[in-house]
């Protein structure tokens, strides 16, 4: 590993470290208000739902925008190419909002998880030690089939991002009849996986519910 290198990965331990102990201060501070590490969870699961969803509503206006470019027939072709542009950065924002999001989820419930297995070897009866280890499990299986979908409906974000992006682009530099034939061919693929996505999104969302009941139900 040469000089930069080593530089480099030093910067991004340290931001890791860094990232890690505010979040550690965070939690520590909230508790200190009553706010407890659950409590911060579920908010951050319910703020992952509302990113999702309008993220969905953002992608079904991306795909508007691209219809009626596809069914140009005369105009301002280049107002047409900005406003398509306008919904991809809508989207692209969208999407990270959504990734963002996810990611604290994770934090703070692996956090939280961290901490309940910490506290399992305070029991002194071992009764509620093993009724507290059951609860520990069930719930995290919960939330990791919960994650696992929240992780499908991430994936699928990207391949959406990168084809609306080459649709773009290609606009951009042909702003023709001819490049609107073009996206025209592409148009059924893009609507396919926006939907697809959509529907992967609706499914995490569904799950994070269920989870959420189970979680407010103890």
């Amino acid at each position: 590993m040469n000089i930069s290198q080593h530089v480099r990965c030093t910067l991004a331990v340290s931001a890791i470290l860094l990232i890690t102990g505010c979040q550690s201060a965070y939690y520590n501070a909230m508790e200190k208000v009553g706010v407890h590490k659950r409590d911060i969870m579920i908010d951050r699961i319910e703020d992952t739902q509302s990113a999702q969803e309008e993220a969905q509503e953002q992608f079904k206006s991306a795909l508007d925008q691209f219809r009626t470019v596809v069914n140009f027939d005369g105009g301002d072709l280049e107002d047409l190419y900005d406003k398509l542009n306008g919904e991809y950065e809508d989207s692209l924002s969208a999407a990270e909002n959504v990734r963002g999001r996810i990611s604290a989820v994770k934090d703070v419930s692996e956090a939280l998880f961290d901490e309940w297995e910490d506290e399992l070897d305070l029991y002194t009866s071992s009764s509620l030690k093993q009724a507290s280890a059951l609860k520990l499990k069930d719930t995290r299986r919960q939330y990791e089939r919960m994650v696992a979908s929240l992780k499908k409906s991430e994936a699928r974000m990207q391949p959406v991002l990168n084809a609306f992006q080459d649709q773009v682009l290609y606009l951009k530099h042909n702003l023709n009849a001819r490049a609107v034939s073009a996206l025209r061919g592409e148009f059924n693929n893009i609507k396919s996986d926006i939907n697809r996505l959509i529907s992967d999104m609706q499914r995490s969302i569904n799950e994070s519910r269920k989870f959420l009941d189970a979680l407010k139900q103890d």
